[in-house]
């Protein structure tokens, strides 16, 4: 059985890395790793792979950067190429990125089966590109692998058949688990150079990169403002990403007492994560990272598509309001809120799962 695995952001390498790996313990099977090159600077990628024991990619597309239509136009084009070339038995795409759509409409058109890792989230927002990207590559996968049964409940609702639907649990804390002990033996070292005093120093660390925070500048604005007033009670370090750094060099200079970083390795910010007091971010892998550690959760978006780490985890949603945001950072640092628990099945084993489920099907 030859398996085929797509992937074109980070989030997408922390997904693959377990399925990789438990795969790799059946004889039976081969793997081609793709990387479309979505992200494609040594600090959002390379590093990645470095970290997460991932194999060097079979093939690179190297689309790089774009308008979200000509990224998944030039991913098609190239991709195509490749399955039709290495004809796969299976290919396997993860999450809701450009690459993860643009993979699945080729494979619809070819007609190779495809397995869709994160199957069945919902915003129900389809003004996030993210969300067409999920709705166009679960009516199009013929397995869906979901991480938490409002996944399942999701497609059942859409009219997907219950044989298509397998409750894995959720590959990025796999990744999660298997690597938190390196992770850990950094923290010294990191908590050092970024000055975090203390054997159990205070901070808030804060993730930004949607556009709907950082594309505008009176909202980007707001929020750095709010983000400063609370660091002058309490460290807030700050790893920027490529994006947002862009559009922070576009807003007027001010006096700011936040720590901002270069991006992080997988490990080094899992340690920053492990050790915050609380978590400002518009992340969906953060929201789950952060319900598994039971780290207070504060998510900038008026919706998520991950309603587990709420209902269940440690995240609450704020939106852009940043007064319900200065208020809620408030109460997490008096002791208020909840840790919450961690969701079923999110217990390391998910990319076993996913394998089992491959090579009973062959």
């Amino acid at each position: 059985m030859h398996v085929l695995h797509v992937v074109g952001a980070r989030p997408n390498f922390m997904k693959a890395a377990p399925v990789l790996s438990a795969l790799a313990r059946h004889a039976s099977v081969r793997q081609t790793l793709v990387h479309t090159g979505q992200h494609y600077d040594a600090n959002m990628s390379d590093i990645f792979f470095r970290e997460l024991g991932l194999p060097e990619p079979d093939v690179n597309l190297g689309v790089g950067s774009g308008s979200h239509s000509k990224q998944m136009a030039e991913v098609m084009v190239r991709f195509e190429e490749v399955v039709l070339e290495r004809k796969p038995d299976m290919v396997l795409v993860y999450g809701d990125v450009n690459s993860t759509a643009a993979a699945a409409l080729v494979c619809a058109k070819v007609l190779i089966p495809l397995g869709h890792v994160e199957a069945g989230l919902r915003s129900f927002d389809r003004t996030m590109p993210e969300e067409v990207n999920r709705l166009v590559t679960d009516a199009l996968a013929d397995l869906l692998f979901t991480p938490s049964e409002d996944g399942n409940i999701n497609l059942r609702a859409e009219g997907v058949k219950a044989d298509k639907i397998h409750l894995v649990g959720n590959v990025m804390i796999d990744t999660l688990i298997r690597l938190l002990p390196r992770a850990l033996e950094r923290w010294g070292d990191l908590a050092a150079t970024l000055k975090l005093d203390g054997a159990k120093p205070r901070y808030v660390l804060v993730t930004l990169h949607r556009p709907s925070n950082v594309d505008e500048p009176a909202a980007l604005a707001a929020l750095m403002q709010t983000l400063n007033d609370i660091a002058r009670e309490i460290p807030v370090v700050f790893p920027v990403h490529p994006r947002t750094r862009q559009r922070l060099a576009q807003l007027p200079a001010t006096d700011s007492r936040l720590l901002l970083i270069e991006p992080l390795g997988y490990l080094d910010f899992l340690a920053l994560q492990c050790h915050a007091t609380l978590v400002v971010t518009d992340s969906g892998g953060v929201q789950e990272e952060t319900t598994y550690l039971r780290i207070p959760c504060i998510t900038l978006r008026a919706n998520t598509e991950r309603p587990v780490t709420i209902t269940t985890g440690s995240n609450v949603l704020v939106g852009q309001d940043t007064r319900r945001l200065r208020d809620e950072v408030t109460q997490r640092l008096a002791g208020g809120g909840r840790q919450g628990e961690i969701p079923p099945l999110w217990d390391g084993h998910a990319g076993e799962r996913i394998a089992d489920i491959l090579v009973a099907r062959k």
